[in-house]
């Protein structure tokens, strides 16, 4: 597959319609009565400063005979006070997370990735030679993960084994968040897990409730085919939740099973998702409890879900389903590229008023209005999301897509490499590859307080959702325990558009 042949994003950024950013504007324009408000008690303040004790005196003998006066204006202070406490979210914070790294036997190079493809004898000469391709100009290193099944000759996918990697990526992420955080496992109030194409009975999180001996009245959900974009998905239902539970812990398992999902025909659009996707997951504990600030790494600002299910072909672009000979697999459609452009669109277009330096809104609102209304000539102003945020988190999916966000956000190597070094050591771990992005970030050193992070994840559906975090304290890499801690200093490498693999 030659780089010029390949499918390409949309320059979504240069065709923007204008109802995204209605949408946008009217999630600001919901806070409209604080930014009202805040005025109006600072010019309130800066009068009564300027009050003398003899304007005190005499303002207090007047009340003293006007008690309705006083009665009313005691009635509106409650009010607006009551109004204000009863509509303001309660803060989310993100205490802590983890990144489970599977033990050294579960490695596999790419050599090897194409002796077990060899070995398993139900693919053609043909379609062995188009996973190598594939995997060549895949962006994946040789340290990525496989399970113990596929790793087998002949593999053993089967229901034993899929709930075997399940307990073992869940697990281990979970008791590496414990051990962070000295949460015990009866304090956690919300559980959600997330995986796309393993659905046991009982649930995913009807295991972890088994295995920590969580509390009966445990608020649990288990969310299932929902793609790569889950794990937000997941924060987000975790934030609504957080709302209206006070004082609770709300854990987020994100993952996916590759030992029932591989992929043993010869249909090329299912192919692909063999040589990217790799064994992985996450465990983040949030909180709204005001007394865990402190120690919190991070708080949840915003959370932007976008889904376009509505349209046929953005519904069927990633599909599970069987091939002519009844094998099942996830077929990517050759309009995959499109429908995350037109989804990204959306989204973006949607966080930009949200998020963008009111330099940066004034400049692409004129100019949007004046290209869609008067229908002037101009050139579309792109807004520079890299003064709204100072690290990006997009989901390491593959390198194509990649590519094309860092050109369209006009991003650096700097930025894209969080994502580009996840991809090359992890390789494509669904849901949870935002956290493992943001970990090499804290393992670099980079995070320091006030630091915006914007995490953008995109699956199946189709959806594109977002998250934005503020770091509440500088990271020290050397308190953290993460996947990239030991071998951090070998990363940044360069990963060639080709690398050979040797047969």
């Amino acid at each position: 597959m030659a780089d010029e042949n390949r499918p390409k994003l949309p320059n979504f950024l240069l065709s923007v319609k204008l109802k995204y950013v209605k949408l946008g504007y009217h999630y600001l324009i919901t806070h409209a009565m604080y930014l009202f408000l805040i005025p109006l008690l600072c010019l309130s303040l800066l009068h009564m400063s300027t009050l003398t004790l003899q304007d005190l005196a005499h303002l207090w003998n007047h009340l003293k005979f006007n008690l309705v006066t006083v009665i009313l204006g005691s009635t509106l202070i409650i009010f607006l006070a009551t109004l204000y406490f009863m509509s303001r979210p309660r803060k989310v914070y993100l205490v802590n997370f983890s990144c489970f790294k599977p033990e050294d036997a579960r490695m596999c190079t790419r050599e090897i990735f194409m002796e077990r493809s060899a070995q398993a004898g139900t693919f053609s000469e043909e379609n062995l030679s188009f996973q190598k391709k594939i995997l060549e100009r895949s962006g994946l290193g040789q340290k990525s993960y496989f399970p113990e099944a596929i790793m087998q000759v002949p593999p053993n996918p089967c229901m034993a084994e899929a709930r075997k990697e399940a307990e073992m990526v869940m697990f281990g992420a979970i008791d590496g968040l414990l051990e962070k955080t000295g949460v015990k496992a009866k304090d956690i109030g919300i559980l959600i897990v997330n995986c796309s194409l393993f659905n046991p009975t009982p649930s995913l999180s009807a295991m972890v409730v088994n295995h920590y001996k969580l509390r009966g009245n445990i608020l649990s959900y288990n969310l299932g085919g929902m793609g790569c974009s889950a794990g937000l998905i997941s924060i987000d239902l975790a934030k609504q939740l957080l709302q209206v539970h006070p004082n609770s812990y709300a854990l987020v398992v994100s993952m996916e099973n590759i030992t029932l999902n591989w992929y043993f025909g010869n249909n090329r659009s299912m192919l692909v998702s063999n040589c990217l996707f790799r064994m992985g997951g996450a465990a983040i504990l949030l909180s709204n409890r005001s007394s865990d600030r402190r120690r919190s790494k991070y708080q949840l600002i915003h959370t932007i879900r976008t889904h376009k299910g509505a349209d046929d072909k953005c519904y069927s672009c990633v599909f599970q389903e069987e091939d002519e000979t009844k094998r099942i697999g996830v077929a990517l459609s050759k309009d995959l590229m499109a429908v995350a452009g037109e989804a990204l669109k959306t989204n973006i277009t949607t966080l930009g008023p949200l998020v963008l330096p009111m330099s940066e809104q004034i400049l692409f609102f004129a100019t949007l209005v004046a290209r869609k209304i008067f229908k002037m000539n101009i050139k579309p102003y792109i807004p520079d999301f890299k003064l709204a945020f100072e690290h990006f988190c997009i989901h390491a999916g593959g390198r194509a897509v990649l590519d094309e966000l860092e050109k369209n956000l006009d991003l650096s190597e700097w930025h894209m490499e969080p994502s580009r070094m996840t991809l090359y050591r992890f390789g494509n771990t669904s849901s949870s590859s935002l956290w493992y992005e943001l970990a090499y970030t804290e393992a670099k050193g980079r995070i320091r307080r006030g630091n915006r992070t914007w995490q953008i994840a995109f699956g199946s559906g189709f959806k594109c959702n977002s998250a934005v975090w503020r770091a509440l304290r500088t990271i020290d890499p050397s308190k953290e325990k993460s996947p990239w801690i030991d071998e951090i200093d070998d990363y940044p490498v360069h990963v060639p558009k080709v690398t050979q693999i040797v047969s």
